[in-house]
């Protein structure tokens, strides 16, 4: 009996050991199952913000980094992997407690109302998002929503409501960057640098 017992913890101790690999490499961004079985679909969002500047200078607070040369105090954070006229490939950069999570990304971007976001590899197999920038008496209202998919039914779900959580985090956190540096831009009537990267991810 003893020894069933024994060999049942250590059987689960290798289950566990295992799942928490896979969880490992899905965070880093180096595992992606996309098998398309099972798929579940969630919202991202919907987010918005009321920003005291012009809808073309909250549009170049966002796609400066990754149109023009990324400023090195960003490159912990973004890397272009190729870029065009107005779509860029770009791995974003997020240390996620011992492991550093990476995705891959396209991003497209339709001056000055529209930057839309697709998620090539990642933690997932399904991100879209778009952030629209319209123009209002104050300034500009900046629109966030999109959708993220899982495989494997009810644990790709589980596993969806995590890297959700902490996406959404992220994209709140990065756009309340945005808005204070759009600000600080408008008030005082310089381009500026934006300072962080709008988009980094924190899948975990």
């Amino acid at each position: 009996m003893t020894g069933r017992i024994g060999r049942r913890a250590l059987g689960g101790a290798g289950v566990a050991a295992a799942l928490g690999g896979v969880s490992a490499l899905l965070t880093r961004g180096a595992l992606t199952i996309d098998l398309n079985i099972g798929r579940s679909l969630r919202p991202l969002g919907p987010m918005s913000w009321q920003i005291d500047a012009p809808p073309e200078v909250v549009f170049e607070v966002i796609a400066a980094p990754y149109l023009e040369r990324t400023p090195r105090a960003l490159e912990h954070k973004l890397r272009v992997v190729e870029r065009g006229a107005d779509m860029v490939l770009a791995e974003h950069f997020t240390q996620v407690g011992r492991l550093a999570a990476t995705t891959l990304e396209t991003v497209r971007f339709e001056r000055p109302h529209r930057v839309s976001f697709r998620l090539v590899r990642g933690p997932v197999p399904h991100v879209t998002e778009q952030f629209l920038l319209g123009e209002t008496d104050a300034g500009t209202e900046l629109k966030y929503s999109g959708e993220l998919g899982t495989d494997l039914w009810t644990l790709g779900r589980w596993w969806g409501e995590r890297v959700a959580r902490r996406w959404e985090a992220a994209v709140r956190s990065s756009l309340d960057a945005v808005q204070a540096e759009a600000e600080r831009r408008a008030a005082h009537g310089k381009p500026g640098r934006t300072l962080r990267a709008p988009s980094a991810r924190f899948p975990t």
